[in-house]
């Protein structure tokens, strides 16, 4: 099932958890490796690096995304999916092994559930996730993640960006404080995805590293055609490497 963003955003389902494999008789269980103190992880691209910190409001995607650095999951990994003023999309293990399955669809097998909040600002690092029409409960993928792009927002966008989110929540009153409002007006984002997908990070270093990546050429710019498969696929392949850095 492909993870993507329903243009919002999304991505794979499956059970909340993953059972661990089974391990001969007699062999004990090692103790689970502790997870880094630090809340800031280094992104390394072909554009330069990105230095991310992870929110504590949102412990169960923090402690997720600690644990797979901490495994090497994303290193090897590229960034599968670019929309121009929108988002830089990554984490799936299918870009590093097509062996899996095509890039869009991969993931560790589990979701993450829900800790929406925290808005859609540039820079924002968020979870994506398979749509409302099979994932009412908005769990996340477990492994594949965005970067906001976006564009800068004005009053008037961002009030029916708002009357959008009411009628897809169902909540009336959903607001941003002045300050979110000022953010978007100024900084820009993707104000249409708040309420409903989970924002789990925010960028501290590398914007401009950000926006050189939101502007790598892909499928749907070198061609025109943005109904080809994989349209917003990079014609360069952007790996990927993950580090925790100090606070």
């Amino acid at each position: 099932m492909r993870v993507a963003l329903a243009l919002p955003l999304v991505l794979a389902a499956c059970a909340p958890a993953v059972s661990p494999p089974s391990r001969p008789a007699g062999r004990p269980t090692p103790a689970p490796q502790a997870l880094p103190t630090t809340n800031r992880y280094a992104i390394t691209t072909p554009e330069g690096r990105l230095v991310v910190r992870l929110l504590d409001e949102t412990p169960q995607h923090r402690d997720n995304f600690k644990r797979l650095v901490q495994q090497g999951f994303y290193d090897g990994t590229w960034f599968h999916r670019i929309i121009a003023g929108f988002v830089v999309q990554g984490g799936d293990p299918n870009t590093r092994d097509s062996t899996l399955g095509p890039a869009g669809e991969g993931g560790p097998g589990y979701t993450v559930p829900a800790e929406i909040g925290a808005y859609h600002v540039k820079g924002a690092l968020a979870a994506a996730r398979e749509g409302d029409d099979v994932n009412p409960q908005r769990a996340s993928s477990g492994s594949q993640f965005y970067f906001v792009v976006g564009r800068l927002q004005t009053d008037a966008s961002l009030d029916a960006a708002r009357q959008r989110i009411v009628r897809t929540t169902g909540n009336p009153s959903f607001a941003w404080p002045d300050s979110v409002r000022a953010l978007y007006t100024s900084r820009g984002g993707t104000p249409q995805l708040d309420g409903q997908y989970t924002v789990f990070g925010m960028l501290e270093e590398g914007f401009d590293v950000l926006d050189r990546l939101a502007a790598a050429e892909t499928i749907r710019s070198r061609t025109g055609n943005g109904s080809a498969p994989d349209a917003d696929r990079p014609i360069r392949r952007l790996v990927i490497s993950v580090r925790p850095v100090g606070n």
